[in-house]
């Protein structure tokens, strides 16, 4: 039988650190570690559905380059070069089709790379390939993307979380070391819980979105994935950073993340307050990942933390002020794929007007949950209602703001769950979106204050034998604070 979680032995077993060190110091080529997650991509691939293109002869030109450089005994180019990464297909490429996981981008080719993405080449990082995700980074499962559903490697019935689950699932699976996801209102967190992963979502700002197709433009952040928190670290400090291309890019130093999660590793959290949400603690929360945060929260306190409760009454309203917010912004940027420039385009037969292809291209290009969120978004903005929804909306994400920072005036760091409960089944929430919204619970609130969060695993639930996430939320451009307290807390277990 395939084994679908990451082996106990080989490369692919390693984590990226390790894999860095043993590359650098010519003990292994780049070549043979990314050899070997080609073969194991090629080996489970066909069952997860984690890749939507993986690139084997670009991810093997990248590697012998790094292996030219170590032979000549030149300096690495980063503390990760020559160890492979999957890339999630919503940041664009020059060497790969970009899809966002829509027909409406079938084949699609970029004539640039996105910045993280040429920040990733200069670092000597291989990519793979490019991971599905729901499509247009719209859902919590993976399985809104127009090609297929990405299965969770613990259980092949089961999501893997979305929108990027298939990073997340190549990460869980072995398939890669290293991953790149976007985070809108949860999707690098909620599929680092689902699969027993590592997830960050930087400070809004701290990483460049120069290259992302948007999805919504005030939330977006792209940010590192792991299976272990210092490879997280490590992979955040070559993607964080100024640009001067992307307007949202905020020009400060990147935080120190990996020698944060190196501190963290002594387990010692002497001196740190962490945050309790009052607002979490509600009914639809599955009883074992309950347990699992409770112990955690426990597992902390025996590290030398403490923990204390703080009020956030804001966060009863978030789930409403997001999906207002989120799916205008939705409207706007899906604007411009309307046939005429890139893309797919249908009807063009020369009897059709522009404005009856646009509205065919856009009915055959965009699934069933793009569409839901471009007409919410549409109606939310029309003459009318902006002032009764979306304005409100944003009054509430000031109120958002303003709870978190009274929140962490009492503590450093906020612990709580990642999602409300463990993987559900593929299937079992398709056909109701506002359960399938509600999954996003608590991941919602950080993302419209625009804060920094890690997902890291908790071990699993007992009532389901699948991983759980804990996730810890820090004050704004203090990210290394996450990397501290989830090395320590990773080191505890």
């Amino acid at each position: 039988m395939t084994q679908y979680t990451i082996p106990a032995e080989g490369l692919v077993a390693k984590p990226a650190h390790e894999l860095a060190a043993m590359i650098q110091s010519g003990e292994v080529t780049s070549r043979e570690v990314t050899q070997a997650f080609l073969d194991r991509i090629a080996e489970v691939d066909g069952e997860l559905g984690a890749f939507l293109h993986v690139g084997a002869e670009e991810a093997l030109a990248a590697a012998d380059k790094v292996d030219e450089q170590v032979k000549n005994g030149e300096t690495p180019a980063s503390a990760l070069a020559g160890v492979p990464l999957a890339l999630k297909d919503l940041l664009v490429t020059t060497d790969a089709p970009t899809t966002a996981a829509s027909k409406m981008l079938e084949g699609y080719m970029s004539p640039y790379d996105a910045t993280v993405v040429s920040k990733l080449r200069a670092a000597g990082i291989p990519i793979l390939g490019k991971t599905n995700l729901d499509e247009f980074a719209m859902g919590s499962s993976t399985e809104n993307s127009a090609y297929k559903p990405t299965k969770n490697p613990h259980d092949l019935e089961r999501v893997p979380g979305g929108s990027g689950g298939g990073t997340a699932a190549a990460l869980a699976s072995g398939e890669a070391p290293l991953g790149i996801g976007t985070d809108t209102g949860g999707s690098i967190r909620q599929p680092a819980s689902l699969t027993g992963t590592v997830g960050v979502k930087p400070t809004y700002g701290g990483v460049s979105r120069y290259g992302v197709i948007a999805c919504a433009s005030s939330l977006d952040q792209v940010g590192p994935c792991a299976n272990n928190v210092l490879d997280t670290a490590l992979l955040h400090e070559i993607i964080g950073g100024h640009d001067e291309f992307d307007a949202t890019s905020v020009d400060r130093e990147v935080p120190s993340c990996a020698d944060a999660a190196r501190e963290g590793a002594s387990g010692d959290l002497a001196g740190v307050t962490i945050g309790r949400v009052k607002q979490f603690e509600r009914p639809g929360t599955q009883e074992g990942v309950k347990e699992a945060i409770d112990a955690a929260y426990a597992q902390l306190e025996r590290q030398g933390a403490t923990v204390v409760e703080v009020d956030c009454p804001s966060f009863e309203d978030v789930m409403g002020a997001y999906y207002l917010i989120q799916t205008s912004e939705v409207s706007s940027n899906l604007a411009r794929f309307d046939g005429m420039r890139y893309g797919q385009r249908a009807g063009d037969d020369g009897t059709r007007s522009a404005e009856e292809v646009m509205a065919a291209t856009r009915g055959e290009g965009f699934g069933a949950e793009v569409k839901r969120r471009i007409i919410l978004g549409t109606y939310a903005l029309s003459v009318g209602y902006y002032d009764a929804y979306y304005l409100q909306a944003q009054r509430v994400r000031t109120l958002v703001a303003q709870d978190f920072a009274k929140a962490f005036e009492a503590c450093d760091v906020i612990a709580a769950p990642s999602t409300p409960t463990t993987a559900f089944k593929l299937g079992d929430k398709v056909d109701d979106p506002l359960a399938m919204y509600n999954f996003d619970l608590f991941t919602l609130p950080l993302n419209l204050a625009g804060l920094p969060g890690m997902s890291v695993p908790a071990g699993e639930a007992s009532d389901t034998n699948l991983p759980v996430g804990l996730q810890l939320i820090a004050p704004a451009f203090e990210d290394a604070r996450l990397y501290r307290v989830g090395a320590a807390f990773e080191a505890g277990r």
